[in-house]
Protein backbone atom coordinates (compact mmCIF):
# COMPACT_ATOMS: atom_id res chain seq x y z
CA UNK A 1 0.00 0.00 0.00
CA UNK A 2 1.30 3.66 -0.61
CA UNK A 3 1.35 5.95 1.83
CA UNK A 4 0.45 9.57 1.69
CA UNK A 5 1.36 12.35 4.14
CA UNK A 6 -1.50 14.89 3.66
CA UNK A 7 -0.46 18.46 6.41
CA UNK A 8 -2.16 21.61 5.04
CA UNK A 9 -2.93 24.95 6.17
CA UNK A 10 -5.14 25.67 3.55
CA UNK A 11 -8.21 23.34 3.84
CA UNK A 12 -10.25 23.94 0.88
CA UNK A 13 -10.29 20.39 -1.19
CA UNK A 14 -8.41 18.63 1.24
CA UNK A 15 -11.40 16.07 1.88
CA UNK A 16 -12.23 15.28 -1.04
CA UNK A 17 -8.43 14.74 -2.17
CA UNK A 18 -7.82 12.37 0.56
CA UNK A 19 -11.03 10.49 -0.46
CA UNK A 20 -9.88 10.01 -3.91
CA UNK A 21 -6.35 9.34 -2.50
CA UNK A 22 -7.93 6.18 -0.46
CA UNK A 23 -10.00 4.80 -3.08
CA UNK A 24 -6.50 4.51 -5.18
CA UNK A 25 -5.57 2.07 -2.44
CA UNK A 26 -3.27 5.52 -0.23
CA UNK A 27 -2.89 5.13 3.33
CA UNK A 28 -3.02 8.67 5.37
CA UNK A 29 -0.97 9.85 7.36
CA UNK A 30 -1.67 13.28 8.99
CA UNK A 31 -1.26 15.80 11.39
CA UNK A 32 -3.07 18.50 13.92
CA UNK A 33 -5.92 20.29 12.30
CA UNK A 34 -5.66 18.34 9.22
CA UNK A 35 -6.15 15.08 10.99
CA UNK A 36 -8.95 16.41 12.65
CA UNK A 37 -10.77 17.24 9.89
CA UNK A 38 -10.10 14.03 7.78
CA UNK A 39 -11.40 11.83 10.47
CA UNK A 40 -14.18 13.93 11.03
CA UNK A 41 -15.23 13.31 7.75
CA UNK A 42 -14.86 9.85 7.57
CA UNK A 43 -11.54 9.24 6.80
CA UNK A 44 -9.17 6.86 7.86
CA UNK A 45 -5.96 8.39 9.25
CA UNK A 46 -2.52 7.74 10.78
CA UNK A 47 -1.45 10.15 13.26
CA UNK A 48 1.93 11.56 12.76
CA UNK A 49 3.03 10.46 15.87
CA UNK A 50 2.29 7.02 15.33
CA UNK A 51 5.15 7.08 12.46
CA UNK A 52 7.26 9.31 14.23
CA UNK A 53 7.22 7.62 17.25
CA UNK A 54 8.01 10.96 19.36
CA UNK A 55 5.26 13.08 20.62
CA UNK A 56 4.00 16.46 19.39
CA UNK A 57 6.59 18.78 21.41
CA UNK A 58 6.90 22.60 21.86
CA UNK A 59 3.76 23.58 21.48
CA UNK A 60 3.52 22.10 18.17
CA UNK A 61 7.14 23.35 17.17
CA UNK A 62 7.99 20.02 16.20
CA UNK A 63 6.44 17.11 15.39
CA UNK A 64 7.47 16.08 11.78
CA UNK A 65 10.97 16.90 11.89
CA UNK A 66 11.97 13.32 12.22
CA UNK A 67 14.08 10.79 10.63
CA UNK A 68 11.45 8.09 10.41
CA UNK A 69 9.10 11.02 8.34
CA UNK A 70 11.99 12.29 6.26
CA UNK A 71 14.16 9.45 5.54
CA UNK A 72 10.40 7.77 4.45
CA UNK A 73 10.17 10.54 2.00
CA UNK A 74 13.91 11.15 1.08
CA UNK A 75 15.23 7.33 0.75
CA UNK A 76 15.89 6.21 -3.66
CA UNK A 77 13.63 4.35 -4.44
CA UNK A 78 16.13 3.27 -7.52
CA UNK A 79 19.21 2.54 -4.61
CA UNK A 80 19.28 -0.93 -3.57
CA UNK A 81 21.87 0.39 -0.44
CA UNK A 82 18.85 3.17 0.41
CA UNK A 83 16.21 0.41 0.43
CA UNK A 84 18.25 -1.99 2.36
CA UNK A 85 18.93 1.19 5.00
CA UNK A 86 15.01 1.99 5.06
CA UNK A 87 14.64 -1.55 6.23
CA UNK A 88 17.01 -1.87 8.64
CA UNK A 89 16.26 0.85 10.29
CA UNK A 90 12.38 0.20 9.86
CA UNK A 91 11.61 3.64 7.48
CA UNK A 92 8.60 3.13 5.44
CA UNK A 93 8.13 4.65 2.33
CA UNK A 94 5.90 8.01 1.95
CA UNK A 95 4.81 8.64 -1.71
CA UNK A 96 2.98 11.88 -1.80
CA UNK A 97 3.54 14.61 0.01
CA UNK A 98 0.51 17.24 0.46
CA UNK A 99 1.52 20.26 1.92
CA UNK A 100 1.02 24.07 2.03
CA UNK A 101 2.22 26.60 4.39
CA UNK A 102 0.92 28.03 7.48
CA UNK A 103 -0.61 31.66 6.84
CA UNK A 104 2.05 33.72 7.55
CA UNK A 105 0.19 36.39 4.64
CA UNK A 106 -2.80 36.30 6.95
CA UNK A 107 -1.00 36.55 10.07
CA UNK A 108 0.85 39.93 9.29
CA UNK A 109 -2.44 41.54 7.82
CA UNK A 110 -4.38 40.85 10.81
CA UNK A 111 -1.79 41.61 13.77
CA UNK A 112 1.25 43.19 14.49
CA UNK A 113 1.99 40.98 17.53
CA UNK A 114 5.34 39.94 17.03
CA UNK A 115 4.97 37.06 19.27
CA UNK A 116 1.91 35.69 16.99
CA UNK A 117 3.74 36.36 13.88
CA UNK A 118 6.66 34.21 14.35
CA UNK A 119 4.44 31.75 16.09
CA UNK A 120 2.80 31.56 12.30
CA UNK A 121 6.60 30.82 10.46
CA UNK A 122 6.52 27.44 9.57
CA UNK A 123 9.31 25.16 10.07
CA UNK A 124 8.32 21.35 9.05
CA UNK A 125 6.13 22.29 6.62
CA UNK A 126 9.09 23.76 4.24
CA UNK A 127 11.28 20.81 4.93
CA UNK A 128 8.59 18.47 3.93
CA UNK A 129 7.97 20.21 0.96
CA UNK A 130 11.34 20.37 -0.04
CA UNK A 131 12.38 17.13 1.04
CA UNK A 132 9.82 15.60 -1.04
CA UNK A 133 10.31 18.25 -4.39
CA UNK A 134 14.12 16.96 -3.59
CA UNK A 135 13.06 13.02 -4.34
CA UNK A 136 10.37 13.96 -6.89
CA UNK A 137 11.90 10.65 -8.55
CA UNK A 138 10.14 8.65 -6.68
CA UNK A 139 7.85 11.54 -4.47
CA UNK A 140 4.96 13.39 -5.62
CA UNK A 141 4.91 16.46 -3.87
CA UNK A 142 1.59 18.78 -3.89
CA UNK A 143 1.58 21.94 -2.64
CA UNK A 144 -1.63 23.90 -4.33
CA UNK A 145 -5.38 22.76 -3.64
CA UNK A 146 -5.78 23.77 -7.23
CA UNK A 147 -3.43 20.58 -8.50
CA UNK A 148 -5.72 18.01 -6.56
CA UNK A 149 -7.98 16.93 -10.13
CA UNK A 150 -4.45 16.76 -11.89
CA UNK A 151 -2.92 14.41 -9.27
CA UNK A 152 -5.92 12.30 -8.62
CA UNK A 153 -6.02 12.02 -13.16
CA UNK A 154 -2.60 11.40 -13.08
CA UNK A 155 -2.65 8.29 -10.58
CA UNK A 156 -5.62 7.31 -11.85
CA UNK A 157 -4.69 7.40 -15.63
CA UNK A 158 -1.12 6.15 -16.03
CA UNK A 159 0.49 9.84 -16.08
CA UNK A 160 2.56 10.05 -13.13
CA UNK A 161 5.74 10.30 -15.10
CA UNK A 162 8.55 11.77 -14.52
CA UNK A 163 7.92 14.92 -16.20
CA UNK A 164 4.40 15.11 -14.22
CA UNK A 165 6.64 15.04 -10.95
CA UNK A 166 9.44 17.03 -11.96
CA UNK A 167 6.47 19.58 -12.45
CA UNK A 168 5.34 19.39 -9.37
CA UNK A 169 8.58 19.99 -7.96
CA UNK A 170 9.09 22.82 -9.87
CA UNK A 171 6.16 24.72 -8.13
CA UNK A 172 6.71 23.25 -4.65
CA UNK A 173 10.05 25.01 -4.65
CA UNK A 174 8.93 28.07 -5.93
CA UNK A 175 6.00 27.99 -3.32
CA UNK A 176 9.18 27.40 -0.85
CA UNK A 177 10.97 30.32 -2.21
CA UNK A 178 8.40 32.58 -2.05
CA UNK A 179 7.43 31.98 1.42
CA UNK A 180 10.59 32.16 3.05
CA UNK A 181 11.17 35.92 0.68
CA UNK A 182 7.32 36.85 2.26
CA UNK A 183 9.06 36.39 5.75
CA UNK A 184 12.75 37.71 4.99
CA UNK A 185 10.84 41.08 3.13
CA UNK A 186 8.98 41.62 6.46
CA UNK A 187 11.58 41.06 8.41
CA UNK A 188 13.36 43.92 6.82
CA UNK A 189 10.01 46.17 6.55
CA UNK A 190 9.96 45.61 10.43
CA UNK A 191 13.58 45.82 11.19
CA UNK A 192 15.22 47.54 8.61
CA UNK A 193 13.46 50.21 7.08
CA UNK A 194 12.59 47.69 4.14
CA UNK A 195 15.81 48.25 2.93
CA UNK A 196 17.81 44.82 4.21
CA UNK A 197 21.29 43.13 2.32
CA UNK A 198 18.63 40.94 0.45
CA UNK A 199 15.36 42.29 -1.27
CA UNK A 200 12.97 39.77 -2.86
CA UNK A 201 10.74 40.57 -5.85
CA UNK A 202 7.94 37.43 -5.73
CA UNK A 203 5.15 37.61 -8.79
CA UNK A 204 2.50 35.09 -9.43
CA UNK A 205 2.45 34.23 -13.77
CA UNK A 206 -0.90 35.59 -14.99
CA UNK A 207 -0.15 34.96 -18.27
CA UNK A 208 2.33 34.74 -21.12
CA UNK A 209 2.51 37.79 -23.53
CA UNK A 210 2.72 36.81 -27.26
CA UNK A 211 6.07 38.21 -26.87
CA UNK A 212 7.65 41.11 -25.38
CA UNK A 213 8.65 44.66 -26.32
CA UNK A 214 9.41 42.87 -29.58
CA UNK A 215 8.49 39.82 -31.56
CA UNK A 216 12.08 38.31 -30.59
CA UNK A 217 11.57 38.58 -26.69
CA UNK A 218 9.49 36.62 -24.73
CA UNK A 219 7.49 37.99 -22.17
CA UNK A 220 5.10 37.12 -19.12
CA UNK A 221 2.64 39.45 -16.82
CA UNK A 222 3.31 38.56 -12.93
CA UNK A 223 1.07 40.09 -10.37
CA UNK A 224 1.38 41.01 -6.31
CA UNK A 225 -1.56 40.48 -4.58
CA UNK A 226 -4.19 38.88 -7.33
CA UNK A 227 -4.61 42.19 -8.77
CA UNK A 228 -4.87 41.33 -12.05
CA UNK A 229 -6.45 37.74 -11.44
CA UNK A 230 -9.05 39.66 -9.48
CA UNK A 231 -9.89 42.77 -11.10
CA UNK A 232 -8.26 42.37 -14.90
CA UNK A 233 -10.93 41.04 -17.19
CA UNK A 234 -10.50 40.36 -20.91
CA UNK A 235 -13.63 41.52 -22.86
CA UNK A 236 -11.90 41.47 -26.64
CA UNK A 237 -8.91 40.74 -27.87
CA UNK A 238 -5.16 39.84 -25.82
CA UNK A 239 -3.32 42.20 -23.67
CA UNK A 240 0.39 42.65 -25.14
CA UNK A 241 3.67 43.54 -23.22
CA UNK A 242 3.57 46.75 -24.75
CA UNK A 243 -0.44 47.15 -24.39
CA UNK A 244 0.20 45.99 -20.10
CA UNK A 245 2.78 48.94 -20.00
CA UNK A 246 0.41 51.66 -21.49
CA UNK A 247 -2.39 50.25 -19.56
CA UNK A 248 -0.60 50.60 -16.19
CA UNK A 249 0.58 54.41 -16.85
CA UNK A 250 -3.19 55.32 -18.19
CA UNK A 251 -5.22 53.97 -15.29
CA UNK A 252 -2.47 55.70 -13.06
CA UNK A 253 -3.49 58.95 -14.30
CA UNK A 254 -7.41 58.50 -14.69
CA UNK A 255 -7.79 57.15 -11.58
CA UNK A 256 -5.47 59.75 -9.58
CA UNK A 257 -8.77 61.71 -9.22
CA UNK A 258 -10.76 59.39 -6.89
CA UNK A 259 -14.49 58.93 -8.22
CA UNK A 260 -14.23 62.20 -10.91
CA UNK A 261 -15.40 61.30 -14.82
CA UNK A 262 -12.05 60.74 -15.98
CA UNK A 263 -10.58 59.72 -19.21
CA UNK A 264 -6.71 59.71 -20.03
CA UNK A 265 -5.43 58.73 -23.55
CA UNK A 266 -1.84 57.35 -23.50
CA UNK A 267 0.10 56.40 -26.75
CA UNK A 268 3.55 54.66 -26.02
CA UNK A 269 3.07 55.26 -22.11
CA UNK A 270 2.61 58.98 -22.35
CA UNK A 271 -0.53 61.18 -22.10
CA UNK A 272 -1.45 62.69 -25.23
CA UNK A 273 -5.39 63.58 -23.61
CA UNK A 274 -6.63 63.70 -20.51
CA UNK A 275 -10.14 65.58 -18.86
CA UNK A 276 -12.50 65.48 -16.19
CA UNK A 277 -15.91 66.87 -17.37
CA UNK A 278 -19.56 66.21 -16.06
CA UNK A 279 -19.86 62.86 -17.91
CA UNK A 280 -17.46 60.75 -19.23
CA UNK A 281 -18.66 60.96 -23.08
CA UNK A 282 -17.49 65.32 -22.45
CA UNK A 283 -14.53 64.19 -20.89
CA UNK A 284 -13.60 61.77 -23.89
CA UNK A 285 -14.27 63.96 -26.33
CA UNK A 286 -12.24 67.39 -24.50
CA UNK A 287 -9.12 64.93 -23.79
CA UNK A 288 -9.33 64.09 -27.29
CA UNK A 289 -9.03 67.32 -28.44
CA UNK A 290 -5.63 67.69 -27.01
CA UNK A 291 -3.68 65.47 -29.63
CA UNK A 292 -5.81 63.48 -31.66
CA UNK A 293 -3.18 62.45 -34.19
CA UNK A 294 -1.19 60.84 -31.55
CA UNK A 295 -4.64 58.99 -29.74
CA UNK A 296 -4.96 57.60 -32.90
CA UNK A 297 -4.09 53.92 -32.04
CA UNK A 298 -3.94 54.59 -28.76
CA UNK A 299 -4.62 53.33 -24.98
CA UNK A 300 -7.79 55.07 -23.30
CA UNK A 301 -8.45 54.69 -19.45
CA UNK A 302 -11.84 55.13 -18.76
CA UNK A 303 -12.56 55.99 -14.74
CA UNK A 304 -16.47 54.82 -14.75
CA UNK A 305 -18.33 52.66 -17.64
CA UNK A 306 -18.47 53.08 -20.69
CA UNK A 307 -22.30 52.81 -22.70
CA UNK A 308 -23.13 52.83 -26.14
CA UNK A 309 -23.07 56.36 -26.66
CA UNK A 310 -19.54 56.96 -25.19
CA UNK A 311 -18.41 53.75 -27.31
CA UNK A 312 -20.25 55.19 -30.58
CA UNK A 313 -18.00 58.32 -30.51
CA UNK A 314 -14.55 55.97 -29.21
CA UNK A 315 -15.35 53.84 -32.31
CA UNK A 316 -14.84 56.96 -34.50
CA UNK A 317 -11.24 56.38 -34.67
CA UNK A 318 -8.77 53.41 -34.74
CA UNK A 319 -8.01 53.29 -30.74
CA UNK A 320 -6.44 49.93 -29.85
CA UNK A 321 -7.17 49.67 -26.58
CA UNK A 322 -9.69 50.62 -24.18
CA UNK A 323 -9.91 49.60 -20.25
CA UNK A 324 -12.27 50.87 -17.95
CA UNK A 325 -14.35 50.25 -14.54
CA UNK A 326 -16.96 48.65 -16.69
CA UNK A 327 -18.08 48.13 -20.56
CA UNK A 328 -21.70 47.17 -21.08
CA UNK A 329 -22.67 44.76 -23.32
CA UNK A 330 -24.03 47.32 -25.86
CA UNK A 331 -20.91 49.35 -25.68
CA UNK A 332 -18.99 45.39 -26.65
CA UNK A 333 -21.47 45.49 -29.69
CA UNK A 334 -20.62 48.76 -30.74
CA UNK A 335 -16.50 47.52 -30.43
CA UNK A 336 -17.39 43.49 -32.22
CA UNK A 337 -17.02 44.64 -35.88
CA UNK A 338 -13.45 46.21 -34.96
CA UNK A 339 -11.21 43.17 -35.57
CA UNK A 340 -8.06 45.14 -33.59
CA UNK A 341 -9.62 46.81 -31.07
CA UNK A 342 -8.99 45.49 -27.45
CA UNK A 343 -11.38 45.56 -24.24
CA UNK A 344 -10.67 45.72 -20.68
CA UNK A 345 -12.31 46.13 -17.31
CA UNK A 346 -11.79 46.11 -14.07
CA UNK A 347 -15.46 44.72 -13.26
CA UNK A 348 -16.57 47.61 -10.71
CA UNK A 349 -17.48 51.48 -11.32
CA UNK A 350 -14.46 52.69 -11.28
CA UNK A 351 -10.43 51.88 -12.30
CA UNK A 352 -8.80 50.05 -9.72
CA UNK A 353 -4.88 50.24 -8.91
CA UNK A 354 -3.10 47.95 -6.52
CA UNK A 355 -1.24 51.04 -4.57
CA UNK A 356 1.86 48.84 -4.36
CA UNK A 357 4.05 50.48 -1.91
CA UNK A 358 7.39 50.01 -3.50
CA UNK A 359 8.74 50.21 -6.89
CA UNK A 360 11.82 49.10 -8.51
CA UNK A 361 13.33 49.15 -12.10
CA UNK A 362 15.85 46.65 -14.34
CA UNK A 363 19.20 48.69 -14.56
CA UNK A 364 22.43 46.37 -15.89
CA UNK A 365 23.35 44.10 -13.23
CA UNK A 366 20.86 44.81 -10.99
CA UNK A 367 17.60 46.91 -10.21
CA UNK A 368 17.42 50.24 -8.04
CA UNK A 369 14.52 49.89 -5.43
CA UNK A 370 12.10 52.34 -3.33
CA UNK A 371 9.00 53.49 -1.81
CA UNK A 372 6.59 53.87 -4.50
CA UNK A 373 5.63 57.76 -5.25
CA UNK A 374 2.47 58.85 -4.37
CA UNK A 375 0.95 62.27 -5.26
CA UNK A 376 -1.20 63.32 -1.32
CA UNK A 377 -4.23 64.87 -2.24
CA UNK A 378 -3.54 67.88 -0.18
CA UNK A 379 -0.20 68.38 -1.81
CA UNK A 380 -1.53 71.70 -4.03
CA UNK A 381 -4.00 72.23 -1.36
CA UNK A 382 -1.60 73.05 0.79
CA UNK A 383 0.95 74.68 -1.38
CA UNK A 384 2.39 77.92 -0.65
CA UNK A 385 1.58 81.25 -2.89
CA UNK A 386 4.50 82.75 -3.82
CA UNK A 387 3.22 85.48 -5.88
CA UNK A 388 0.58 88.47 -5.36
CA UNK A 389 -1.71 87.31 -7.65
CA UNK A 390 -4.03 84.49 -6.03
CA UNK A 391 -5.62 81.63 -8.62
CA UNK A 392 -9.33 81.30 -9.24
CA UNK A 393 -10.93 78.19 -7.69
CA UNK A 394 -10.98 76.79 -11.51
CA UNK A 395 -7.07 77.79 -11.73
CA UNK A 396 -6.44 75.62 -8.52
CA UNK A 397 -8.49 72.50 -9.99
CA UNK A 398 -6.38 72.65 -13.15
CA UNK A 399 -3.36 73.20 -11.57
CA UNK A 400 -4.53 70.20 -9.18
CA UNK A 401 -5.07 68.40 -12.73
CA UNK A 402 -2.18 69.55 -14.22
CA UNK A 403 -0.17 68.46 -11.25
CA UNK A 404 -1.05 64.64 -10.83
CA UNK A 405 -0.31 64.34 -14.53
CA UNK A 406 2.84 65.90 -15.04
CA UNK A 407 3.93 63.77 -11.66
CA UNK A 408 2.59 60.82 -13.62
CA UNK A 409 4.47 61.62 -16.93
CA UNK A 410 8.37 61.01 -18.20
CA UNK A 411 10.55 63.91 -16.94
CA UNK A 412 11.57 66.22 -17.66
CA UNK A 413 7.45 67.02 -18.12
CA UNK A 414 5.45 70.25 -17.97
CA UNK A 415 1.34 69.86 -18.24
CA UNK A 416 -1.10 72.73 -19.34
CA UNK A 417 -4.59 72.57 -17.87
CA UNK A 418 -7.61 74.56 -19.50
CA UNK A 419 -11.26 74.18 -18.18
CA UNK A 420 -10.47 70.60 -16.19
CA UNK A 421 -8.49 69.40 -19.59
CA UNK A 422 -4.86 68.93 -20.76
CA UNK A 423 -4.13 71.34 -23.85
CA UNK A 424 -0.54 70.68 -23.99
CA UNK A 425 2.16 68.35 -22.62
CA UNK A 426 5.81 68.10 -23.26
CA UNK A 427 7.68 64.94 -21.52
CA UNK A 428 10.54 63.36 -21.77
CA UNK A 429 12.75 66.31 -22.44
CA UNK A 430 16.18 67.05 -22.11
CA UNK A 431 15.53 70.43 -20.90
CA UNK A 432 12.40 72.01 -19.34
CA UNK A 433 12.48 74.73 -21.72
CA UNK A 434 12.50 72.32 -24.50
CA UNK A 435 9.46 70.53 -22.89
CA UNK A 436 7.41 73.85 -22.35
CA UNK A 437 8.23 74.91 -26.06
CA UNK A 438 7.64 71.66 -27.01
CA UNK A 439 3.47 71.65 -25.53
CA UNK A 440 2.80 74.83 -26.46
CA UNK A 441 3.94 74.14 -30.23
CA UNK A 442 1.91 70.94 -30.77
CA UNK A 443 -0.98 73.03 -28.82
CA UNK A 444 -0.90 75.76 -31.48
CA UNK A 445 -0.67 73.12 -34.56
CA UNK A 446 -3.71 71.75 -32.72
CA UNK A 447 -5.16 75.21 -32.46
CA UNK A 448 -6.00 74.95 -28.95
CA UNK A 449 -5.56 78.45 -27.22
CA UNK A 450 -3.75 77.69 -23.96
CA UNK A 451 -4.77 81.47 -22.77
CA UNK A 452 -5.62 80.82 -19.07
CA UNK A 453 -4.24 77.51 -18.78
CA UNK A 454 -2.63 76.12 -15.66
CA UNK A 455 1.15 74.84 -15.61
CA UNK A 456 2.47 72.36 -14.16
CA UNK A 457 6.18 71.09 -13.38
CA UNK A 458 7.00 68.03 -11.59
CA UNK A 459 10.32 69.55 -10.72
CA UNK A 460 11.28 73.32 -10.38
CA UNK A 461 12.35 75.36 -13.36
CA UNK A 462 15.97 76.30 -13.09
CA UNK A 463 15.50 79.39 -15.18
CA UNK A 464 12.84 82.08 -15.85
CA UNK A 465 13.00 81.29 -19.21
CA UNK A 466 10.03 78.71 -19.00
CA UNK A 467 7.88 80.99 -17.16
CA UNK A 468 8.18 83.76 -20.50
CA UNK A 469 7.33 81.46 -22.37
CA UNK A 470 4.15 80.15 -20.69
CA UNK A 471 2.92 84.05 -19.98
CA UNK A 472 3.28 84.59 -24.02
CA UNK A 473 0.87 82.11 -24.67
CA UNK A 474 -1.34 83.75 -21.67
CA UNK A 475 -0.94 81.55 -18.88
CA UNK A 476 -2.36 82.63 -15.56
CA UNK A 477 -1.65 80.27 -13.16
CA UNK A 478 1.45 77.42 -12.15
CA UNK A 479 2.34 75.09 -9.34
CA UNK A 480 6.03 73.60 -9.27
CA UNK A 481 7.86 71.92 -6.46
CA UNK A 482 10.46 75.06 -6.24
CA UNK A 483 14.14 74.55 -4.69
CA UNK A 484 16.05 76.12 -7.63
CA UNK A 485 18.70 78.44 -6.36
CA UNK A 486 17.17 80.51 -9.09
CA UNK A 487 13.59 80.32 -7.10
CA UNK A 488 13.47 84.21 -6.52
CA UNK A 489 14.50 85.19 -10.41
CA UNK A 490 11.33 82.91 -10.81
CA UNK A 491 9.05 84.27 -8.44
CA UNK A 492 10.05 88.24 -9.96
CA UNK A 493 8.70 86.50 -13.05
CA UNK A 494 5.65 85.61 -12.15
CA UNK A 495 4.66 88.50 -10.44
CA UNK A 496 5.83 90.59 -13.36
CA UNK A 497 3.39 89.03 -15.65
CA UNK A 498 0.75 88.73 -12.75
CA UNK A 499 0.53 85.28 -12.28
CA UNK A 500 -0.32 83.19 -9.33
CA UNK A 501 2.88 80.80 -8.79
CA UNK A 502 2.74 77.84 -5.73
CA UNK A 503 5.17 75.94 -4.46
CA UNK A 504 4.34 72.46 -3.24
CA UNK A 505 7.60 71.02 -1.98
CA UNK A 506 7.67 68.16 -3.42
CA UNK A 507 8.94 66.67 -6.39
CA UNK A 508 7.69 63.87 -8.32
CA UNK A 509 10.64 62.95 -10.83
CA UNK A 510 9.48 59.71 -12.92
CA UNK A 511 12.79 59.03 -14.72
Amino acid sequence: MKRALVSVSDKSGVVDFCKSLVKNGFEIISTGGTYKILVENGIKAIEIDEVTKFPECFEGRVKTLNPFVHGGILHRRDKQSHLDQAKELGVEAIDLVCVNLYPFKATIEKTDDFEEIIENIDIGGPAMVRSAAKNFDGVMIVTDADDYVKVIDAIENEKNTLEFRRNLMIKAYEHTAAYDSMIANYMNTRFNGGFGEKQFIVGNKVMDTRYGENPHQKGALYEFDKHYSDNFKTLKGEASFNNLNDLSGAVKIASAFGAENAVCITKHGNPCGFAIKDTLLEAYEEALKCDPVSAFGGVVAVNGVVNKELALKMNEIFLEVIIAGRITQEAQEVFASKKRIKLFEMGSEKLLLANDAKDFKHIDGGFVYQDADKVNNDEVKNAKLMTTRDATSQEKKDMEIAYKVASLTKSNCVVYVKNSAMVAVGMGMTSRVDASECALKKAKAMGLDVTGAALASEAFFPFRDSIDAAAAAGVKSVIEPGGSIRDEEIIEAANEFGMSLYFSEVRHFLH
